[in-house]
């Protein structure tokens, strides 16, 4: 939850007043004007968001994008606007999982129910060799990568984050070894939640890494992902010179993982990043907003406390 969400929230509220050395309510809010406080700060962002269609270049041109029809583009910057102050994630440090940009459905926004949205990132890894990828048994790899999560779960929890259990596949791997694209899905428990979250993943190949364009929704819009999976792999691809073909063993780098590697995530855990990636898997704006509503009483509950104590006094 972003901090300045709370204080803007206090600001506009008028929840509390400095009253010389004592802090006094001066009004209570109920659960769904904290609701309507919040929509309020979420519309005042939606409504600055501007989406593009058409042909649009990717970081620094090295891929390109063909929105596809019945879709909309949201630029990087504001993508990343979406994903920390309307979902909830944590800020990005720079780092090479910079959001390119977002797909939304084209009558959708990003405060909307029953969507998705996909992700656009890249990671500069080096080139993927996928000779392994004839030989994966994913049901064994599914059962490795649930493991991996139970042990990742230890520093989640470490570092105050709830665990991710691995549901299952949502949609088993597979990769097209002729255009080098690869695409799978999983579905997600976040804690308790009772609603579980897909994480449907598309791996793109190219000459130094791969784009990775990862669905964002709940598991009830698989079906609409699947429906429309065929035009999002066609719709984006490496320029020439950056292709997987261009590859020159002489100069370039092979990553140190493949296919498999790739599905599992093994190295992105070893490096910590999991928990955080973890987080940007599902949209967490009603999330937020019950944290919010939770702040208040907090703050209520302390405020009371503490005017009781002094009326004792």
């Amino acid at each position: 939850m972003k901090i300045r969400v709370i204080v803007l929230l206090l600001m506009a509220s008028s929840f509390f007043v400095n009253a010389s050395d004592s802090l006094t309510v001066t009004q209570e809010l109920t659960e769904a004007e904290i609701m309507v406080l919040y929509k309020q700060y979420a519309d005042s962002i939606v409504s600055t968001l501007t989406y593009d269609t058409g042909l649009v270049n990717l970081k620094n041109d090295i891929a390109v994008i063909e929105v596809p029809g019945g879709f909309k583009y949201l630029n990087g910057k504001d993508s990343e606007m979406v994903l920390t102050d309307l979902w909830g994630n944590p800020p990005n440090q720079g780092g090479g999982d910079m959001s390119l940009g977002m797909l939304f459905p084209e009558a959708a926004s990003p405060m909307s129910d029953s969507m998705f949205a996909i992700n656009i990132t890249y990671v500069e890894d080096g080139y993927i060799d996928d000779s392994d990828a004839r030989d994966i048994d994913y049901d064994d790899l599914l059962e490795t990568m649930q493991s991996d999560a139970v042990e990742e779960n230890k520093y989640r929890s470490e570092m105050g984050y709830e665990p991710i259990q691995i549901v299952g596949w949502a949609s088993s791997p597979y990769y097209d070894a002729e255009n080098k694209k690869l695409h799978w899905a999983k579905e997600l428990k976040f804690g308790t939640s009772p609603i579980n979250t897909l994480n449907y993943n598309i791996r793109i190949l190219g000459r130094k890494g791969y784009l990775q364009l990862n669905a964002i929704g709940e598991m009830y819009v698989l079906d609409q992902v699947k429906e429309n999976i065929t035009p999002i792999l066609s719709s984006v691809n490496f320029k020439q010179g950056n292709r997987y073909a261009d590859f020159n063993p002489d100069i370039d780098e092979v990553a140190a993982y493949g296919i498999g590697g790739l599905i599992a995530g093994k190295v992105l855990a070893k490096a910590g990043i999991f928990a955080k990636l973890g987080l940007v898997l599902a949209k967490f704006w009603k999330i937020i907003a019950v944290a919010i509503i939770g702040f208040f009483a907090g703050i209520k509950k302390l405020f009371t406390g503490k005017n009781e104590d002094q009326a004792r006094a």
